[in-house]
């Protein structure tokens, strides 16, 4: 073999560090999955490759990869490692994506290139398709002409002839319907012939005229380029496609509504609200389930096969039961969650819908610097920042999603509500809707700010260029894309932030079970929170928040735990006072609960007699810190580390600044 084949499969091998799928043989050929967005590139890869696949950026890039195998030819006994490329109009690049295409096609030295190219190509818009097919064909590859969605091509009175169309290109030509699962063995045995040609004998297929550029140089050789293509794809065109006049399409009259001024964005946020709803209200009881699984049965297991083994060391039942199981079981308490978002999102890109979202929301998202899809992520966050975070990656730009990712944190996800439904109901309780009504809108304008601040103190060009996106015939979703989608993007977040909220939970739990006075021993169930190490931290950090209003060490502690998740703040404070955790009550019976009544206590003698300014303090300082673990490992995975923490900083500085300014402006009114 080779050694340009030989080094690219080592290379493709290892395109990053996702794990879930084991590095190919070396040998393996590389095939390059390339088209438009929208083309169906994306649907042909998950087609191909089922669950071997893996997802993940590139390395040293901010460019999201997913890579996986394939078996070609007749036998199916040829394995490819096939790479799905970021969808790209053209090899001139106009994005981050486009670049990363470019670079990976173009750019790198020979030996490092895929083997073979398949170049998905939408039958419905052919002339659009084909100048990446003519871009690509000036470059010594062995390329596959994979042709998509010929069944709404028919539906636009547009009829392409595929050996009429191979024959004007001079590659193969494959028609293909991942869709419906329709791949034919002739796409398989089309690509495993051509890997078997020598590349030696591989040259380009349409090589760029002399004429093209002779005597020119810079621009003027440059357009002359671009105008040889241009006219290469009009003929192709002539020879291998017929049209004919078209009926109003179901996908036009629909738009006339999805797109209309007025109606658009009420049907834009019915359709968000609907994936609210579903997210929260459908995954509430599957969460609980895991929870009281985890918290029960799956604990006194653990209880049970300790005892019978004689494991009677507290410390490490300790460790067990409320470290590793406590842990594990936060982890998979998110999977529903997760899951229905991820396959919400799954089904609205499936169906067509969500390049309509983006043109209905642009105006206002360019406002604060982002494309209209943007609102996506911002509008999934009111129900978890987690998915919201992966869910940036519907943005084709690598500094549109890192504000994105900057962003998404404000927004007020539902592990908060519990937080605020408890405040409210013991200090507004005839209110208590009102106020956390007024939270949310608090969400909204620190979104819009810190956006608008992002824009014009460190990206003020950011969102300048204009919304450019197609608009893909409405189709029902595939029930096997969509879960297909889910499980991968599933996959990516629990291989990576798993490990991170399982580590931060056993950490915390040490801090409890860490005594700082004598008469205890480490794991001890007597040992009183104050005097442990938990106690010992959040003593420290309790006059940080004394111009705040709430500085003392029981309700500052109970910060630390929202850091791992919002909803251990409650049951933090119920420890503090040793008292039940009435988050199951009613608002009117969290009100006259014990816990209620040591809270108001504790919140009065910390603000000075002004606890109704410290608790809005407190609450405006729990909607905009740090959200909760999992949220970082989310953000890490999507941004990097280094933008990770400096997120982080700018919110627990701004998240302090507002509790402090808050505290200070309403005791003088309340």
């Amino acid at each position: 073999m080779n050694t340009h084949t030989t080094r690219a499969k080592n290379h493709g091998a290892s395109c990053h560090g996702s794990g879930g799928l084991a590095p190919a043989p070396p040998g393996t050929p590389v095939v390059a999955l390339v088209g438009a967005p929208n083309a169906g590139k994306s649907t042909l890869f998950n087609a191909l490759t089922g669950s071997r696949a893996v997802m993940g950026n590139w390395p040293g890039t901010t460019v999201e990869v997913c890579r996986g195998r394939w078996r070609a030819g007749t036998t199916k006994d040829r394995t490819v490692d096939i790479i799905d490329f970021p969808g790209a109009y053209s090899l001139d690049p106009m994005s981050p994506d486009e670049e990363f295409t470019r670079a990976k096609l173009i750019e790198d030295p020979v030996d490092e290139r895929p083997d073979a190219v398949v170049v998905v190509v939408d039958a419905a818009n052919l002339a659009r398709c084909l100048y990446l097919v003519a871009q690509i064909a000036e470059e010594p590859y062995r390329i596959v002409v994979a042709l998509t969605k010929l069944d709404v091509a028919a539906s636009r009175g547009i009829s392409v002839d595929v050996d009429a169309l191979s024959r004007a290109t001079g590659v193969p030509v494959v028609a293909v319907d991942p869709r419906r699962n329709e791949l034919s063995d002739h796409l398989a045995d089309t690509v495993a012939r051509e890997l078997e040609r020598s590349s030696c004998c591989v040259t380009p297929v349409r090589p760029v005229a002399i004429s093209d550029g002779t005597g020119m140089d810079g621009e003027d050789a440059d357009f002359a380029r671009e105008d040889a293509r241009f006219a290469w794809v009009d003929e192709v065109c002539r020879d291998a496609v017929t049209s004919s006049p078209a009926a109003d399409s179901v996908s036009d009259r629909i738009d006339r509504v999805a797109l209309h001024p007025v109606a658009g964005p009420l049907v834009f946020l019915a359709a968000m609200w609907l994936v609210f709803q579903i997210t929260t209200t459908v995954a509430a009881p599957m969460q609980d389930y895991l929870d009281g699984l985890f918290g029960g049965p799956v604990t006194d297991g653990a209880l049970w096969i300790m005892n019978t083994v004689g494991l009677t060391w507290e410390p490490l039942r300790g460790l067990v039961t409320e470290g590793l199981i406590g842990g594990v079981g936060m982890v998979l308490t998110f999977v529903p969650l997760m899951a229905l978002m991820f396959l919400c999102l799954a089904v609205l890109e499936d169906s067509g819908y969500m390049a309509r979202a983006a043109v209905v929301a642009d105006r206002l998202m360019r406002a604060i610097g982002l494309p209209g899809k943007a609102f996506i992520p911002l509008i999934v966050g009111f129900g978890c920042n987690v998915p919201a975070i992966s869910a940036t990656r519907v943005l084709g730009s690598a500094r549109q999603r890192l504000v994105a990712c900057l962003l998404v944190p404000f927004t007020s996800c539902s592990a908060r509500l519990t937080v605020y439904v408890m405040v409210a109901s013991v200090f507004f309780p005839e209110h208590s809707g009102t106020v956390v009504f007024v939270m949310y809108l608090i969400s909204l304008g620190l979104v819009v700010l810190t956006g608008l601040g992002l824009r014009t103190m460190v990206w003020r060009t950011l969102g300048s260029e204009p919304l450019v996106i197609d608009l893909p015939v409405y189709q029902l979703p595939g029930p096997r894309l969509a879960l297909s989608v889910m499980w991968m993007r599933l996959k990516g977040f629990l291989h990576t932030a798993g490990r991170i909220i399982v580590a931060t939970v056993i950490v915390v739990w040490a801090l409890q079970s860490t005594p700082v006075v004598g008469g205890y021993g480490f794991g001890d169930e007597d040992l009183p929170p104050q005097d442990s190490a938990y106690g010992a931290v959040s003593s420290t950090m309790a006059p940080v928040f004394g111009p705040a209003g709430f500085g003392t060490w029981s309700l500052t502690g109970p910060l630390i735990t929202g850091f791992v998740a919002k909803e251990a703040v409650i049951s933090s404070w119920a420890q503090t006072y040793a008292v039940e955790d009435p988050t199951d009550a009613d608002p009117e019976e969290q009100a006259e609960s014990p816990l209620a009544a040591a809270i108001r206590v504790d919140f009065a003698e910390a603000s000075g007699g002004h606890a109704l300014a410290a608790v809005w303090a407190f609450m405006i300082f729990l909607l905009a810190y740090t959200p909760c673990v999992a949220t970082l490992a989310a953000q890490r995975r999507e941004i990097g580390l280094w933008w990770t923490v400096v997120g982080t900083a700018v919110q627990l500085t701004g998240a302090w600044a507002l509790a402090v300014l808050v505290f200070n402006a309403l005791r003088l009114v309340l």
